[in-house]
């Protein structure tokens, strides 16, 4: 069982709370510029902490179907739960032919609207955004995608508690 959500990144960064001095307000130096975002789509299976990851111009359809192939493959030979919310795109009538021919590879379920409290991978979204977007400047979108990479390529849930709350999710 996997679980999948989309979140973005931008050349601009996300502004979150900070200390400052006291009377001085924090400041992230910025040139005004054209915003240019780019779509990420993951998914954390919480039984290994294993996250996959990938970016594409937009999130739609076409996007989707392709992580879709990406995470079916990563899983080689074994059927594939993946659970997910409900953006429109997840429920697109070209999906429906595909998953019918792949259904011993993957199937779909939906969590309730408005619940990403129910979804792991929001814990790795939010770690991601205060490590590498949170009052941080950069100067263009590959700056960013690289700070991405390299996060995901040292990113591990690798501690017992993290995989613990992980799973704790699943079984509520």
């Amino acid at each position: 069982m996997v679980f999948q959500d989309e979140a973005s990144l931008s050349n601009t960064a996300t502004v979150s709370y900070s200390w400052a001095e006291k009377g001085k307000q924090p400041r992230i130096n910025q040139k005004q510029r054209k915003r240019e975002r780019k779509t990420l789509f993951g998914c954390i299976e919480p039984e290994t902490g294993i996250v996959i990851t990938d970016k594409a111009d937009k999130g739609n359809t076409a996007s989707f179907f392709s992580f879709l192939l990406l995470v079916v493959k990563k899983y080689h030979d074994r059927k594939v739960v993946m659970v997910l919310d409900n953006v429109p795109y997840h429920h697109a009538k070209r999906l429906k032919p595909v998953l019918e021919r792949y259904k011993h590879r993957i199937e779909l379920a939906y969590l309730p609207p408005y619940s990403p409290d129910l979804n792991p991978i929001e814990r790795v979204w939010w770690y991601m955004r205060k490590k590498i977007t949170h009052n941080r400047y950069v100067q263009n979108l590959q700056d960013r995608i690289n700070n991405f990479d390299t996060f995901m390529n040292d990113f591990r849930v690798e501690n017992e508690i993290g995989k613990a709350l992980a799973k704790l999710i699943v079984n509520i």
